[in-house]
């Protein structure tokens, strides 16, 4: 650990530990564990081929959740280093955030869950603790991950603090292991890694829309003010360089921008905050992360054009309904056709005793790909 870290940064030493007492490593901090032990999980590896915004992207170019996920740990553990943070906590949430993630996206999640109305829903924050306390089979002494208490709170709160009535089974399970402490922020890596998720998928969604034709560059200028001051800079700073170039270099410069933006933001309210330790930056009843009010709205604006023009383009919106249709299609076979499910993955999964079929068939269904998904469900009902 840097001799550098700030007081109110999580401090390894004091990590509350895991729910099953391990020996700790000789080379490695506990969160560096985590992280190593993230990446190599199984659920990390199929984000390869989980939608971020399109089905099954046919461009090589086009993001994937893994992509995704790999800019968000990139850019919060450059802000971690910044903030005096611990890095290797901050981007082991960031690789974890988007584990619980059906195939085809926020479609197929909506799927599910209207699927499972009736057993309790699903939410793919949920399913991401499900992930890495349950569903993950890689050790012989326990279930999931084993990750420290501060890994797995980062994870179930990056979106904000959990509200009482928000307590789902697995959230039930924290807390008989662990003091969630429901309603207090996470820690300063948490929020980190949540402001780097937004900071990555607005400018690199807005990126892969251009890519895919789904608006243009004149478009989006003129509908997104700083947008299109960024690229008018780089068209003067670069006459000569190709479009594709200018887009390339205005993305860059926008992130850049609200890197810094919420850089400075941060440290000015953690100067007026002034938590003497990590419990008490927890505590304080307002995030320390956060963008200035200018730089909200400019996110704002953005969110809007890629809403109107890109999660709701009419070709986007066909593959959102198709990718939804095959969910809800499988989640019926399986109900009906209990003996249909994979033996083997059934033999492997845990504490099936203690779990509902229709819960049994959602973690089937959420852990799969989508290029897996389309191949199930044409084999199921066109081919047999």
């Amino acid at each position: 650990m840097t001799p550098f870290r700030a007081s109110y940064a999580t401090d390894h030493t004091a990590s509350r530990g895991r729910s099953t007492e391990e020996e700790p490593s000789r080379t490695r901090t506990p969160f560096q564990r985590d992280r190593d032990r993230i990446i190599h999980c199984t659920a990390f590896r199929r984000l390869q081929h989980k939608t971020q915004v399109f089905i099954s992207p046919e461009g090589d170019h086009l993001r994937t959740r893994m992509t995704h996920s790999l800019e968000v740990a990139q850019i919060a553990r450059s802000m971690a280093r910044v903030l005096r943070a611990d890095e290797d906590l901050t981007e082991a949430i960031a690789l974890a955030h988007d584990l619980g993630h059906t195939p085809f996206g926020h479609a197929g999640e909506d799927a599910l869950d209207a699927a499972m109305a009736a057993a309790g829903g699903f939410d793919h924050n949920d399913q991401a603790l499900r992930v890495l306390v349950l569903l993950e089979q890689r050790y012989p002494g326990f279930d999931g991950l084993n990750l420290t208490w501060e890994t797995l709170e980062g994870v179930v709160k990056h979106n904000g603090p959990i509200a009482p009535d928000n307590v789902q089974a697995t959230l039930s399970w924290f807390n008989s292991q662990f003091d969630l402490e429901i309603g207090s922020h996470a820690g300063l890596e948490a929020q980190i890694a949540a402001i780097a998720d937004d900071i990555a998928y607005n400018h690199h969604d807005m990126d892969d829309g251009l890519r895919a034709g789904l608006f243009s560059v004149e478009q989006i200028c003129d509908s997104v003010p700083h947008v299109g001051k960024a690229i008018a800079e780089v068209r003067r700073d670069e006459p000569d360089a190709p479009k594709a170039i200018v887009v390339q270099e205005a993305v860059r410069r926008l992130i850049g921008d609200m890197v810094g933006d919420a850089l400075g933001c941060t440290t000015r309210r953690l100067d007026r905050l002034r938590p003497v330790d990590a419990a008490e930056l927890r505590h304080c009843g307002e995030p320390a992360v956060r963008f200035t009010e200018p730089m909200k709205e400019n996110e704002r604006a953005l969110k809007t054009f890629l809403f109107e023009n890109m999660y709701r383009a009419p070709s986007v919106n066909r593959e959102r309904e198709a990718g939804a249709q095959i969910v809800r299609d499988l989640f019926t076979y399986y109900m009906e056709v209990r003996g249909a499910l994979d033996m083997t993955w059934l033999t492997a999964y845990p504490r099936a005793v203690n779990e509902s079929w229709e819960r049994i068939v959602a973690d089937y269904i959420a852990g799969m790909t989508d290029r897996f998904a389309k191949r199930l469900h044409r084999k199921i009902f066109y081919e047999e």
